[in-house]
């Protein structure tokens, strides 16, 4: 099993729009064989020193796969090509935090 956390900056303003896609594509992503987690979350101000500064202007999402090769494989999919279409005008930058729990 591997853990994915996506961290995505969207322009401001746009957040909720994003979401909404991402809402859109879940049973997508969810159905995809080695899907075990999926899901969108936001920062949370919680007054807990070690947190990073709060950023309204950022959505995670939340996922675990059974293996990289399930990973590789949604990255490919043509209902993740035609998300990223429809966000690409509101994305500022991606990145993937890929993790295997020890």
């Amino acid at each position: 099993m591997i853990h994915v956390i996506a961290t995505v900056e969207v322009k401001p303003g746009t957040r909720e729009a994003f979401l909404s896609e991402v809402r859109k594509n879940l049973p997508n992503v969810r159905a995809e064989k080695g899907c075990i987690e999926y899901g969108p979350a936001v920062d949370l101000g919680t007054g807990i020193k070690a947190q990073i500064p709060f950023r309204e202007n950022v959505a995670t999402i939340v996922e675990k796969w059974e293996s990289l090769q399930a990973l590789q494989a949604h990255l490919e999919t043509p209902h993740m090509a035609e998300y990223r279409e429809r966000v690409k005008h509101i994305v500022l930058g991606v990145t993937l935090q890929i993790l295997e729990p020890r």
